[in-house]
């Protein structure tokens, strides 16, 4: 007999060692994340996926499945928790849209969307961090890291390496290079590692690919960030982009991971 949670009052199933997020992800229910990876161990950094268990609050991509849980998510309170979320991690970087690539592919921008945020509402930080533009094929900048850790976690987890890490504490707190002088060109990253593709906003970006795909047809443009595989997603958004085009060098290349 399938062990079942209730999100929302729908019962679903999960297996044992499934997280609440992977079980609603099975059933094809959205609970809005950004540090979260099918693949990558969880994290439970950005709290977006709080939900309530049974009356009390829990990170979902950390939270085990149990039978009997019933779960509350996509409710009003909850919503405008996330909401204030985004907009704290919007104004804590500079995250300028109409001039930033990643824009239409941006998941922080498309929850943004998602949860009805029409400006940032905090006063604007305007952080000055280091932008490392030394490596022959990726560009890190700092500006928009949103601390998600997917970066380090696909590095160590799905590249072998153990290119990222996180530094510093509070407002100081930021993303480092583990290399002999701390620069990208002097790490092993390479533009095929997952670590290279795999950043929500625009920290991490390819070299000589800009806006290839013209805005309104991008990711976002075309899905909403509500659409629970996500991976699919992009890979079929990679394969609109590269229509017609049977080349190898754009396929995935830049947005598909």
């Amino acid at each position: 007999m399938n062990k079942t949670i209730k999100i929302d009052g729908v019962e679903i199933p999960f297996k044992e060692g499934q997280t609440i997020m992977d079980a609603a992800l099975a059933a094809d229910i959205y609970i809005p994340h950004l540090c979260h990876k099918p693949g990558l161990s969880p994290h439970g950094s950005c709290k977006l996926c709080t939900v309530d268990v049974n009356g009390r609050a829990a990170s979902s991509c950390t939270m085990p499945a149990a039978e009997g849980q019933e779960i509350e998510n996509d409710t009003p309170a909850l919503n405008e928790v996330r909401k204030t979320i985004t907009q704290m991690l919007f104004i804590e970087g500079n995250h300028l849209c109409p001039s930033c690539e990643k824009t239409g592919d941006c998941t922080l921008q498309a929850i943004g969307y998602h949860l009805g945020m029409l400006d940032g509402h905090f006063p604007q930080f305007y952080p000055r961090r280091e932008v490392d533009a030394s490596h022959p094929t990726l560009v890190l900048d700092r500006d928009r890291c949103i601390m998600c850790e997917l970066c380090v976690r696909a590095s160590r987890e799905c590249d072998g390496k153990n290119v990222f890490a996180i530094s510093g504490r509070g407002t100081k707190r930021h993303l480092i290079v583990n290399s002999p002088t701390g620069r990208l060109a002097d790490s092993d990253i390479e533009l095929d590692d997952l670590a290279a593709h795999i950043c929500p906003v625009g920290a991490i970006l390819i070299k000589d690919h800009g806006y290839e795909v013209p805005i309104g047809r991008r990711t976002f443009d075309l899905h909403s960030v509500a659409e629970t595989d996500l991976d699919e997603v992009i890979l079929t958004k990679a394969r609109h982009h590269d229509e017609g085009d049977d080349s190898g060098e754009k396929e995935g290349g830049v947005y598909g991971v």
